[in-house]
């Protein structure tokens, strides 16, 4: 008979499985994760990756409860606030696919809306400060950007509502609406604090092979890069079948997104692009234009102020990334951005742009203050609706790594 080793039984850790925006993620409680795993290293990362079921050379997360796209295989860790004057502490975590690999370099948008319902239903907030009825607003502390959010949460006979009528490209079925406030989204934020790491509204990008782009790269809401669709030989209405089925076209974008985070001061050294993957965020623009979304409505281009298509861990996105949307309405407000030109240029306080699966509306309130522009918050509504709640359950050896 073969020996075998043996092997540890599963552990199970109490979370929550939830939709936020176009997202899904798994929600922990800090204090219900095992004692190695409440710090930063190898543990938590160990207890993400399999959770959701990376690696997975397959690219489908069968073994665990991922689903195989960007926008589904998240982790978020929830807290009750260290920070004077907010709630909740929420770091956020981008488990890669393919690779042993958890990015905490960014936050997530679209997860970004869970939060606070999701805070509400652990008991991180005390029951007394709820309203029976009525809306509650929760601040939160975003820490992987260290920034404040916004939730505004509607409660009902003493509970969150998540059902209603709040309709969201992208998803499915509508549900209550969580209007989000990112405040000071650019201020003191990562690429060195600056909203235009350059300095300059416009770059000229060298890419070798590419020549030179013309592209704004902006710190805001999420790092981003940019880009005219024309320049890339898109129209800006493309699919996700069109981008993500060209390898060609995909080793492009992350050499221009390598290049990007370079020139934004995000990374020393090319090489280093490899390992931070969810940061930044390359995007492409265009003029309005009709087109038949994915789920088959019309988008009519009188209805939108532009188009953009935007790239996460490697793919186009099926909708848009919340972070992104802001980065969108924060370029749109300021006059000669690449994005404030797509939509007509001039000075704006909110676009609606035409993404993969529909439309999204988003607002930033700019100003310009001694020569440099300012951004005091970006606006947005989402959804978000608890899906399954109880344990997931792991192998044992996470706690060895």
């Amino acid at each position: 008979m073969t020996e075998t080793k043996p092997h540890l039984p599963q552990i199970r850790i109490a979370a929550t499985y939830m939709r936020g925006g176009t997202s899904k993620g798994v929600f922990f409680h800090l204090l219900d994760l095992p004692e190695a795993a409440r710090q930063a290293g190898a543990v938590r990362d160990a207890i993400f990756l399999r959770a959701l079921g990376s690696p997975d050379p397959y690219g489908k997360q069968i073994d665990g409860m991922g689903n195989a796209s960007s926008s589904t295989s998240k982790g978020v860790i929830l807290s009750r606030s260290a920070q004077p004057g907010h709630d909740v502490d929420y770091l956020f975590g981008q488990v890669a696919i393919d690779k042993p690999f958890v990015d905490w370099s960014g936050n997530c948008g679209n997860l970004s809306a869970a939060v606070g319902p999701c805070a509400i239903h652990m008991g991180l907030i005390d029951p007394a400060r709820l309203p029976r009825n009525g809306v509650f607003t929760l601040r939160i502390w975003q820490a992987n950007i260290r920034k404040t959010i916004l939730n505004h949460v509607t409660i009902t006979d003493g509970a969150v509502q998540e059902t209603g009528d709040f309709e969201l490209d992208g998803v499915t079925f509508p549900a209550a609406e969580v209007p989000l406030e990112f405040l000071d989204p650019a201020e003191g934020g990562d690429g060195g604090g600056a909203m235009f790491p350059t300095g300059h509204l416009v770059d000229q990008l060298d890419v070798p092979g590419l020549g030179r782009l013309p592209a704004t790269l902006i710190n805001a809401g999420i790092p981003t890069i940019f880009l005219n669709a024309q320049d890339l030989g898109y129209t800006g209405v493309e699919l996700q079948d069109a981008i993500n089925n060209d390898d060609q076209a995909l080793a492009r974008f992350e050499a221009i997104r390598a290049h990007g985070a370079l020139r934004m001061g995000l990374i020393q050294d090319l090489a280093e692009a490899a390992t931070r993957q969810h940061t930044p965020k390359i995007a492409f623009v265009a003029p309005p234009a009709s087109y038949t979304a994915s789920s088959g409505t019309r988008i009519a281009a009188q209805d939108i102020d532009l188009v953009v298509r935007a790239l996460s861990m490697g793919k186009l996105h099926h909708a848009m990334m919340g972070t992104a949307a802001v980065a969108i309405g924060t370029a749109a407000a300021i006059p000669g951005t690449l994005v404030n030109l797509a939509a007509g240029g001039g000075e704006r306080s909110a676009v609606r742009f035409g993404h993969p699966s529909g439309t999204l509306r988003v607002g930033a309130q700019a100003r310009l203050v001694d020569g440099e522009w300012v951004v005091t918050k970006a606006l947005m509504s989402r959804s978000a609706r608890i899906l399954m709640e109880g344990f997931i359950r792991v192998p044992g050896d996470v706690l060895r790594a």
